[in-house]
Formats: C-alpha cells, sequence, structure tokens
C-alpha cells in the first residue's frame, strides 16, 4: 500500500482525510445563491449588489430613445437647410438693397440695380418713337412695347386722327403700325406694328404699390429725339389731370409739325393751351422727372426697370410765353398708373371703348 505524501498546509485539514477540498466552496456558493448564510462562518459575506433589470427590458428602452434622437437629427437638418433657402432667396432679391415698392419683377441686372444707368440699358429696347401724321398735321411721341410681336401702348392723343403711323425701335428699325383700339376717356391707344417678331417686350409693374418719394426714370422721345432718358421722384399720387377728347381740339395741336404741347388741366388751371369743351379726368401719378413734348406715350419706370405709368401731360412754359428761352421742362409730369393701362388692355384689343 501506498502512502499519499502531501506537504503541512496544501489541505485543509478535516477529520476525513479524502474530504473533497473544494465541497466548501461549493456550499457556500450553493448557500449564497439560496440567500442563505455559508456552511464556513468565517466567509465574509457577499457585497451589496444593485438590482438588475431583465435583459428583456433592455431593447425597448434603446428603442424609445431612437425616435427623439432621429427628430433631433431632422430638426437640425432642416434648420440649415431653412437657412441656406433664406440666404438664397436674399442672395438672389437681394433684399440688402432697398427698392421701390411696386416690384413685381427685377428686369434690371442686381450688378446695376437701383441705378439710372442699369434702368435705361434694360427698360430702352422697349420704348419706341412714334410719328403720326393726319390730315392736319403729325404728331411726335413715344410708346411701349408690351409684346414680342409688336403690340404697343401709347397716349390716345398721340395718334388720334392719324392716317399713318410710323414706329422707330431702339435699334433704328423702323416699322408701320396700325391703330387697333383707342380710350379717350383713358387718353389711352393701343397700336401694332406689321410684321414684326423678336421685339423686347416690357415688364407692367404694380403702380397701387408706388408711394412719394420713390425714385423713377422717364425713357421718351421729347422732340424726336429718341431713347432720352431722365430721372426724379414720385412727388404726387392721385392728381385730377385733365385732358381734351376732341379730336379736331387734339389735331389744332398737331399743326405745330410735331410740337406735342398737349393742352391739360390741373388744379382749376389749363396748361400748353385751351383743352376745349369735350374733356375727361384721369387719376394719374405726378413726377418731378424732365418730360418735355414727344414724351407723351413713353414709360415712366420704378428703379426694378418695371412700368409703372405711362407719361401723358407735362407742363412747358413756353405754352404761356413766347419766349423760347423759357421752353422745357419745369418738374411737373403726369403718367398714367399702369394699373389703369392693365385693366383697359382687353377693352384696347377689342377696338377700345371709342368705337
Amino acid at each position: 500500500m501506498t502512502e499519499s505524501i502531501r506537504r503541512d498546509g496544501e489541505y485543509e485539514t478535516s477529520e476525513n482525510p479524502y474530504a473533497n477540498p473544494y465541497e466548501g466552496a461549493q456550499q457556500h456558493a450553493y448557500a449564497q445563491q439560496a440567500g442563505t448564510s455559508p456552511v464556513n462562518p468565517e466567509w465574509p459575506p457577499p457585497p451589496a449588489q444593485p438590482p438588475v433589470a431583465p435583459a428583456v427590458d433592455e431593447a425597448p428602452k434603446k428603442r424609445a430613445r431612437r425616435p427623439f434622437a432621429l427628430l433631433a437629427a431632422v430638426a437640425i437638418v432642416a434648420a440649415a437647410v431653412g437657412g441656406g433657402t433664406a440666404y438664397g432667396i436674399q442672395e438672389l432679391t437681394g433684399s440688402d438693397t432697398v427698392v421701390s415698392s411696386s416690384t413685381s419683377a427685377n428686369v434690371v441686372p442686381s450688378s446695376q440695380k437701383g441705378t439710372v444707368s442699369g434702368v435705361a440699358k434694360a427698360v430702352s429696347p422697349s420704348i419706341v418713337e412714334i410719328s403720326a401724321t393726319s390730315s392736319a398735321g403729325s404728331s411726335t411721341g413715344s410708346g411701349v412695347i408690351i409684346t414680342s410681336d409688336g403690340e404697343i401702348i401709347t397716349n390716345n392723343h398721340v395718334v388720334s386722327g392719324a392716317t399713318s403711323v410710323k414706329v422707330s425701335t431702339s435699334d433704328g428699325k423702323e416699322y408701320t403700325a396700325e391703330v387697333v383700339g383707342t380710350d379717350a376717356s383713358k387718353d389711352l391707344a393701343l397700336i401694332k406694328l406689321r410684321d414684326a417678331s423678336g421685339l423686347t417686350a416690357a415688364t407692367l409693374g404694380d403702380s397701387d404699390g408706388v408711394q412719394v418719394g420713390d425714385e423713377v426714370v422717364a425713357i421718351g422721345s421729347p422732340e424726336g429725339l429718341t431713347g432720352t432718358v431722365t430721372s426724379g421722384i414720385v412727388s404726387a399720387l392721385d392728381r385730377d389731370v385733365t385732358v381734351s377728347t376732341d379730336e379736331s381740339q387734339q389735331q389744332q395741336q398737331q399743326q405745330g409739325g410735331g410740337s406735342g404741347q398737349w393742352p391739360f388741366e390741373f388744379g382749376g388751371q389749363e396748361f400748353n393751351g385751351d383743352t376745349g369743351s369735350s374733356t375727361t379726368t384721369y387719376k394719374a401719378i405726378q413726377t418731378d422727372a424732365s418730360l418735355n413734348p414727344g414724351n407723351s406715350g413713353g414709360a415712366l419706370i420704378d428703379m426694378n426697370g418695371n412700368i409703372i405709368g405711362i407719361n401723358s401731360a407735362m407742363y412747358s412754359a413756353s405754352g404761356s410765353s413766347s419766349s423760347s428761352s423759357e421752353a422745357g421742362s419745369v418738374g411737373l409730369g403726369f403718367a398714367i398708373p399702369i394699373n389703369t393701362v392693365k385693366a383697359d388692355l382687353d377693352t384696347l384689343r377689342a377696338g377700345g371703348a371709342d368705337n
């Protein structure tokens, strides 16, 4: 029989020399799991542990957090996009520049916005010179192209009674025109060029948004000087201007060979001669932009290049004096609001209110 040899302290002492040395540890583990004290009272109790939630609850908690995180991310992206959009709109509209409240479109390039030269360059191709001939003589006026195929708005008194109408565009081309319709009560007329296409049509603005003090540009052909540009401000609104509707009275004014000093009444006074007994009164935009004979039918324009009025009457000092040194503009001009023109277009295209 072989004797088992062991060193001191290798195994715990036990009455049973064949006792399992791991038995005490196993009993301690079983007792701890069962919530009872271990077999060996000398072993310290295990440290207290916080309760652990079942693993099945972890997934719902994580899933519950995801929608909030997703919404937060979406909100951040939306804010970034919104900010970018606002910046883009500001860049496109140039909201850092003060423009007229009558704006309906930006015709002038952004690099020249708010300048007279920019307005002149953008709008001049849409302004024409009109030469009308009648049995009484001839007259010179202006007009505004409103369609690319040659519809042109002008004053009734420019073409009233005309037997022949010639039009010159800004590039020097000449056309024959026909009178489509007239409305003497508003001093408006629509003419149409023959065999015209590809013309630059003007942009019609919103005259209801015009305010006193707004900067404006006038383009026309005073005294036959095609494409003359002047500038000023809107000096008043809703002025009652009275002009003649008598064709024979207007023809008498044409005998001056293009003097174009059309008579009108304002504030109970007559200017540029006698208007006669047959007259009409309309609400006009008053401007101090220099207007002279021949500007009639031309454009009054805001600083974005939109047409806000059709120039129709102006006071000329030569109308009340024989001295030529007093002739010329004195800063008293009137324009028919463009909203009046737009409201009358269908009537003019149908032949006008005078038919």
